[in-house]
């Protein structure tokens, strides 16, 4: 009888030994899955806990939360203090980009120094830190009345139109395993005599600095248009690869908020049968012809300044070659 109790209690000690053991694994294999950090990233952030301050378009007090959905609110606008970093965010481990979700519908790069993760950390502490060198990199474009890097609106011919009639704007993250995306639907959009929905949808893959821009308008009309900042003193190449289905607008140069002598590249990829390259008063403009059907394009911009990355004007060149022959040859960059 005491054997079997003895037995009996072994038996018990070691299950509970060998599950604690089994339990200790998993908490290891959980912590190192937690660990590794997804290959791309998308967010959007907006303040809950606060109040709209009376007569004014600016949110005060509350805290920061990340939403997979979002309708923007009437009285939000540009400096509104109530989206992080003013709009949602693309990310992989060599790039990052936001969009200014109001009226200047502008896209802004983030300039990363570090191949880590760092938009959940980016604007938490205040407006301006991002604008300010840090370890990590910083908010390096000026985007001032352009669409930035890929941004849109309407070109009217002298002028962008951009988003200040906008009947309401959702928004949606999706984050996969293999790209992360954040789709925009405009609702009422008016510009002119021109009122329409767009749904944008804009997609970042694990490797590489581009993003894929997908627009899709509900009424075809003239003027829908993206392109790149312009900068004195920085001239525009233009390229167009061997079939002439594709070609690219891009810049290269001083022109960045990081430095006298920080180099930036940028660069605009579209199809030659649905858009044309021209010049606005503050953007090189990519112009697509007027049609509902979804119009393409890619975003691409190399910071001298990224860990490993593109560091002369020849490489960037090298590096908007080989693209335009992989648009060629596969019809994508992704």
């Amino acid at each position: 009888m005491n054997s079997r109790i003895v037995l009996g209690a072994l038996a018990l000690t070691a299950l509970v030994a060998c599950k604690e053991k089994e339990n200790k694994n998993v908490v290891e294999e959980i912590i190192e899955i937690e660990e590794v950090q997804p290959a791309t990233y998308a967010e959007i952030s907006v303040k809950e806990g606060g109040s709209w301050k009376e007569g004014t378009r600016e949110y005060i007090d509350g805290s920061f939360v990340n939403v997979e959905e979002m309708e923007v609110p009437e009285q939000h606008t540009d400096h509104s203090w109530y989206i992080r970093y003013e709009g949602p965010g693309w990310e992989n481990k060599q790039t990052a980009y936001r969009l200014y979700l109001d009226w200047r519908n502008a896209i802004d790069i983030f300039g990363k120094k570090v191949d880590t993760l760092v938009l959940p950390y980016v604007g938490t502490d205040g407006f301006d830190s991002y604008h300010n060198d840090a370890p990590w990199g910083q908010d390096i474009l000026k985007a001032g009345q352009s669409m930035g890097i890929g941004g849109y609106g309407r070109f009217t011919g002298d002028t962008i139109a951009h988003f200040n009639e906008v009947e309401k704007t959702q928004v949606k993250v999706d984050n996969s395993n293999s790209s992360s995306s954040i789709t925009i639907d405009y609702k009422g959009w008016k510009t002119g005599d021109v009122t329409t929905d767009l749904e944008s949808v804009i997609r970042i893959f694990p490797e590489d600095r581009f993003l894929k821009a997908e627009l899709t308008p509900s009424v075809s009309f003239d003027g829908l248009a993206t392109g790149i900042v312009k900068f004195d003193d920085v001239p525009l190449m233009q390229e167009t690869s061997e079939t002439g289905e594709w070609a690219y607008i891009a810049t290269y140069g001083v022109q960045t908020l990081a430095g006298e002598n920080d180099k930036l590249g940028m660069a605009i990829f579209y199809k030659t049968d649905e858009a044309k390259a021209v010049e606005g008063p503050h953007d090189h403009l990519v112009v697509f012809n007027p049609s509902t059907e979804k119009q393409t394009y890619y975003i691409h911009s190399a910071w001298d300044q990224e860990k490993d990355g593109i560091k002369s004007e020849e490489a960037f060149k090298q590096d908007l070659q080989a693209k335009l022959s992989e648009l060629d040859n596969n019809g994508k960059l992704e």
